[in-house]
């Protein structure tokens, strides 16, 4: 059955998988200093304009985000991050497992507003009980939100100057970087916002990749990283696993290009939406939120998989359905002829 449930759900990209293939023969260095990571990362450097930054390669977003929050924090220190954030929602207490409280400020359509992250850090240390409370050490965005949304250019420039003002640094989960990046309601580029953030991660799962996710230091590393990632269980003995894809995905602008190919299949779903008079909620990347009734849920589900996101009323349930690297026209012509019978 043709599946919309989420953007990883295919193996990986050809030409990820070709590379895979062509280097399997070949012995290689471990632990990350395999010759495929070692390119990857120049790459990646390029890409980034960031000649120094430090960057390794995890197995997944959660690992990512545990491991990155875990080294930047101070053992008293918090993450602020939006209550609809995936550290805070639907990664199983990872961050707190580590000692880090995870500190909530409002959700607007998935985004952090800067001026909310002023005023609670200005309301924190104006409380002079502070020292008894969880430190806020550190600030969390994704890009793109949990809600298909992106932050503008500004938002992000604002909530970066605001964190060096309160000396945190900004952490940036970017499991689906490549469709944030590609939508055509972006401004700005990968180069921009390594120049915008402490850390983020290039996530290859959802992008092309069998697994992995690249962590990028744009000034480098914070001092024993690498022991912190071992202590995590997040050190791949086998580094030339996700070193040999971050090559592959980084070679000729194949990241962003098939990161494009997914936006373009994610808007041609949504007209296939609009032209059935489904309801359709604002997003520019590869998650698109609709209003389904019940019975038109049931129903669409007989012949599509997709994923039910949350009740609305008695009657209606938002639903998502995503696109990715791998969604062909003949995907969507399924969902057109099920939308027809409903």
């Amino acid at each position: 059955m043709t599946s919309f449930e989420s953007d990883y759900n295919n193996g990986a990209h050809p030409t990820v998988l070709q590379h895979l293939l062509d280097t399997n023969a070949q012995q290689s260095a471990s632990y990350g200093y395999d010759q495929w990571s070692e390119q990857a990362r120049g790459k990646i450097r390029t890409a980034c304009h960031c000649p120094d930054a430090d960057i390794f390669f995890l197995v997944g977003g959660t690992q990512a985000n545990a491991t990155v929050i875990d080294a930047l924090l101070p053992t008293y220190g918090a993450v602020v991050a939006t209550e609809t954030a995936h550290i805070n929602v639907h990664e199983s207490g990872a961050v707190e497992q580590s000692g880090h409280k995870v500190i909530t400020l409002p959700s607007h359509q998935g985004r952090m507003l800067p001026d909310e992250l002023s005023a609670y850090l200005q309301r924190f240390y104006a409380d002079p009980t502070w020292e008894h409370m969880a430190f806020p050490g550190m600030a969390y965005i994704t890009f793109p939100t949990e809600l298909g949304t992106l932050y503008p250019a500004a938002n992000i420039e604002q909530i970066h100057a605001t964190c060096l003002q309160y000396h945190m640094p900004l952490f940036v989960d970017g499991a689906r970087l490549g469709y944030g990046l590609a939508s055509p309601d972006c401004d700005f580029d990968l180069p921009w916002l390594a120049h915008h953030c402490d850390a983020f991660y290039i996530g290859g799962t959802k992008v092309g990749a069998l697994c992995g996710e690249a962590v990028v230091f744009p000034q480098g590393a914070p001092r024993g990283f690498f022991t912190i990632v071992k202590r995590h269980g997040a050190l791949l003995a086998k580094s030339r696993l996700a070193g040999v894809q971050f090559d592959a995905l980084f070679t000729d602008g194949l990241y962003l290009n098939i990161a494009r190919h997914a936006i373009d299949m994610a808007y041609r779903m949504r007209q296939l939406f609009i032209d059935a008079g489904i309801p359709i909620k604002d997003s520019p990347t590869n998650q698109q939120f609709v209003v389904l009734t019940n019975k038109q849920k049931d129903q669409l589900m007989q012949q599509v998989l997709f994923e039910t996101w949350e009740p609305l009323d008695a009657d209606h349930t938002l639903c998502r359905f995503v696109t990715s690297w791998a969604t062909t026209n003949a995907n969507l012509q399924v969902l057109a002829t099920a939308l027809q019978q409903l």
